[in-house]
């Protein structure tokens, strides 16, 4: 069915679809490629963060490139001579069509892991960014608060978590409308970020300093709010909806800017005691071994 080959150009590039249609679906998918940053949450539990993040951040999009680029691919390899019961579990379909029931199952089997994991995963993140907001006063101090037995941020896992609950109740369709717009305006604030802490801030201004820290993050903010001007209005409707909300919790914390603003702490570094401890052993290790 399909293109009735495993090697074709087609899903690579097809003449037929307009790249405007091909650019507006990118606002879309996203939603696909969110999460793998949410490795920069565990820094502080992390031996030598600075090495050892970004090469897992790397490794991480990496993997799920190919992943994610594999499988669209054999879908598109399928599709349209494939009819699809549901397009919203296309890839069960195609597994079944590849590999029988057996290998459906073990699809199925695969999803239920990989949904399990993924939301262990959030949890985890997320509550570190309300333990940081917390631990700076952007939040209430009461997520400034590790477990004594357990040494994780427990309330802001706990919010999570009943938050997390409203899953059953949305449909996938509302929450990826809704991370989107949440996406694409964090990955624009980023670009926007890098240039005022480098180009102005930091004045970095040399040649290769105005490619890094302005040209490229430029490209980046303007490309990814054209994305996010291509959202449904619902998206639109919604996220600004929590945007509202955000400015009057700020309003409200800077009794309408009368106070100063909260400001980040990066330089302190609030390190478990057991990962301390584990850095020193490391580094006698490496003194005794030179």
């Amino acid at each position: 069915v399909g293109t009735g080959t495993l090697f074709s150009i087609k899903p690579l590039f097809n003449s037929e679809v307009p790249v405007s249609v091909i650019l507006a679906g990118s606002s879309i998918l996203c939603f696909s490629f969110l999460g793998f940053d949410s490795l920069t949450t565990l820094s502080e539990e992390t031996i030598n963060p600075e090495k050892t993040i970004p090469r897992a951040i790397i490794i991480m999009l990496l993997f799920i490139g190919v992943l994610y680029i594999g499988s669209s691919y054999l879908a598109q390899l399928v599709y349209p001579g494939f009819s699809f019961e549901n397009t919203d579990s296309a890839a069960m379909e195609i597994a079944k069509l590849v590999g029988g029931n057996l290998f459906k199952s073990l699809f199925i089997t695969a999803v239920i892991i990989g949904n399990f994991s993924s939301g262990v995963a959030s949890i985890t993140s997320a509550s570190r960014v309300l333990y940081a907001m917390g631990r700076d006063s952007v939040l209430p101090k009461q997520f400034d608060y590790i477990h004594p037995k357990f040494k994780t941020p427990s309330h802001g896992i706990i919010v999570i978590g009943i938050i997390s609950l409203l899953g059953v109740v949305l449909t996938l369709e509302q929450v990826i409308k809704f991370i989107n717009f949440g996406g694409l305006i964090a990955f624009t604030s980023v670009n926007l970020s890098v240039i005022a802490h480098y180009f102005i801030r930091n004045q970095k201004r040399s040649f290769n300093d105005c490619i890094s820290y302005l040209f490229l993050p430029l490209m980046g903010a303007a490309f990814t709010m054209w994305l996010w001007s291509h959202l449904e209005m619902e998206a639109l409707i919604l996220g600004g909806i929590w945007v509202v909300c955000g400015l009057a919790y700020l309003l409200n914390m800077t009794k309408f800017f009368r106070k100063p603003l909260p400001e980040f702490n990066f330089e302190e570094e609030i390190i478990p005691q057991e990962v301390e401890d584990m850095n020193e052993k490391i580094l006698s290790q490496k003194v005794e071994d030179f």
